[in-house]
């Protein structure tokens, strides 16, 4: 059984919303964030970044978001949620998994905790604006190429890719330009919060409607 370390919302939902998905046999394990659990000396033996989420496979440990649903994508391949290894499709979702984790995910931190990138408090205003406006520009990018493929992101069916773009697309609703109100992120996140799998994840986490 896996079980994956949580706080509802942070970014332990796209492991969850799959894991729900594929139908995997797992618990949940919650991190009181509030209370600095995840400082803690436990939680700081199993990831020592003190970031959220954390799965434990059997003795195996694993952080990272990514990395988590890349195991489960590959530990689970009947799911269908990456493309054949070695094929052009592959390719492309390795490109665009690490933009959304790598560009996206990375320049959420830049927007939230911005107070964290400056020795100078007075910055962190600029600091966030600027984050605010390269989100709208990555977003806008998710949004062309769901418009060139689409309703997905590799195309036709759903994969990995869109479980993270829905956890981002929510993480965004409090931004001036919401990811959910572009044309193409529209129409996939509201496909997306229909699945089962992702309902179940959200009502586990506590999260309530509107979801982005």
């Amino acid at each position: 059984m896996y079980k994956l370390h949580y706080y509802p919302g942070n970014a332990n939902l796209a492991p969850h919303m799959l894991l729900e998905e594929l139908s995997a046999d797992y618990e949940l394990v919650y991190v009181d964030r509030d209370n600095q659990a995840h400082k803690s000396a436990d939680y700081l033996a199993l990831n020592p970044t003190g970031r959220i989420p954390v799965l434990e496979d059997g003795a195996m440990v694993i952080s990272e978001t990514a990395a988590i649903c890349l195991h489960l994508a590959d530990r689970h391949p009947e799911g269908r949620m990456v493309p054949d290894v070695a094929t052009p499709e592959r390719a492309k979702f390795y490109q665009w998994l690490m933009f959304l984790t790598n560009t996206v995910q990375t320049e959420f931190l830049v927007y939230f905790y911005s107070e964290r990138y400056s020795t100078d408090v007075e910055d962190a205003a600029g600091i966030k604006a600027a984050a605010e406006a390269r989100l709208n520009d990555y977003f806008r990018i998710i949004d062309e190429q769901l418009g060139k493929k689409g309703p997905y992101m590799m195309g036709k069916a759903v994969s990995l890719l869109d479980f993270y773009v829905l956890m981002l697309s929510r993480w965004g609703r409090g931004l001036t330009q919401k990811p959910s109100e572009m044309k193409n992120i529209s129409k996939n996140v509201k496909l997306m919060t229909k699945r089962p799998s992702v309902l179940a994840a959200f009502e586990q986490e506590g999260l309530e409607a509107p979801f982005v």
